[in-house]
């Protein structure tokens, strides 16, 4: 899966930037920025920033910061209990100084939740935004730190692939502010961290690529040379969250993009990884859009959707699979628990529960759902189209 981490609140823990990516400035219903509500039924208020002007059945409503250890520990165990395997941590390049300079905080939480929990982490890159004229040097001069000074892949759950560590580069090749636009000066990024850093420092690569990547269509830059660039990556994993949005398009996607992107991936001998996501919608994040964003915009069908997608990837070939994404309550892909009901999440704004499609589902659907997922791609459990568990069960 992936891990955001990013959301800070008012404490101690969080010096700069309180109600991050929770919400704008103003902290009215209006300001919000995620459409789901994280169930936060199993941690101590102490650990938690009070929402001002929101309430749940009347009672003060609270939200959580990742800077906080006991938030990003819970979140872990879920993923144990849940067995899942573990997550690629986002590390987004424009936000490098500020992380660094507060001390890796949340990236050191996860270090040590992944630690005590027995999971699996590693390290994905966001290019998304990131200076072009500086963007390779920020990268490699950060991967270096985090070799040599935060040991990050001497850590026990650290993500290696056939004796080296996995790092993920997120946004290459993608069309509009993901740099760089030049696929020579990707060559160069990727051929760096393959075999030109130090030896240490070298990785089995996974490039987070576009839906398009195979073709040089749709979301990828079209000049001929980023099809060498794909052609250098180890793992090739293309971003598909809001490619398709019903079971109809889940189907067609496997078979116009999963099925010949496996026979491509096969004939270089490159691992292929499909991401699924159980649902989109970013209504409050892009509330103040010239269009407006609409509510429940990917509907997650009780899970239906997130099962066929996985279901169509294991039967097409795949052996490994990224889910998008454990946390991310602002474009309301996150898999972690989060309100169920809509009398479970704030009265005051637009929220999206779990109940939405009407379907009476626990706040930890979705965990159990992903666990199942795991298991069939582990070869515990084979692929068919009726999900294995029921609400409750």
């Amino acid at each position: 899966m992936g891990y955001q981490g990013w959301f800070d609140c008012p404490s101690e823990n969080a010096p700069k930037n309180p109600w991050s990516h929770w919400a704008r400035r103003g902290l009215t219903p209006d300001d919000i920025t995620v459409d789901m509500f994280p169930d936060l039924s199993e941690f101590d208020k102490a650990d938690l920033c009070a929402l001002p002007g929101f309430t749940i059945e009347g009672k003060q409503a609270y939200l959580y910061s990742a800077w906080a250890p006991k938030i990003v520990d819970r979140h872990f165990r879920w993923m144990k209990d849940a067995s899942l395997d573990g997550v690629l941590v986002q590390r987004f390049l424009s936000d490098i100084p500020r992380r660094r300079a507060t001390g890796d905080v949340v990236l050191k939480n996860i270090i040590a939740a992944a630690k005590a929990n027995g999971r699996v982490f590693a390290i994905e890159y966001d290019v998304s935004g990131a200076n072009p004229e500086k963007f390779f040097d920020i990268m490699s001069e950060d991967w270096q730190y985090l070799v040599h000074d935060l040991k990050i892949t001497a850590q026990p759950g650290y993500l290696h692939h056939k004796g080296k560590p996995v790092l993920s580069v997120w946004g290459m090749g993608f069309l509009d502010r993901h740099p760089p636009e030049d696929p020579a000066v990707a060559k160069r990024a990727v051929a760096w961290f393959k075999s030109g850093a130090p030896e240490e420092c070298r990785v089995t690569y996974m490039g987070g690529v576009p839906s398009r990547w195979r073709t040089l269509a749709g979301d990828s830059r079209k000049e001929e040379g980023w099809a060498e660039v794909y052609a250098m990556m180890d793992v090739i994993q293309p971003w598909t969250v809001g490619r398709y949005g019903n079971l109809e398009g889940v189907d067609k996607w496997k078979n116009e993009a999963i099925v010949p992107d496996l026979a491509a991936t096969k004939e270089t001998g490159q691992l292929y990884m499909p991401v699924v996501f159980p649902g989109f919608s970013w209504a409050n994040l892009n509330r103040n859009a010239t269009k407006p964003a609409k509510q429940n915009q990917i509907p997650r069908l009780g899970g239906q959707f997130l099962w066929r997608q996985a279901v169509d990837a294991r039967n097409a070939g795949a052996t490994v699979l990224k889910i998008a994404m454990f946390d991310e309550v602002n474009e309301g892909t996150a898999v972690m628990k989060v309100a169920a009901k809509r009398t479970e999440a704030p009265e005051q704004g637009y929220w999206l529960t779990l109940d939405a499609d009407g379907m009476n589902l626990p706040n930890d659907w979705y965990l159990k759902l992903s666990g199942e997922i795991t298991m069939m791609f582990h070869g515990k459990r084979q692929p068919r189209e009726e999900m294995p568990i029921k609400p409750g069960k």
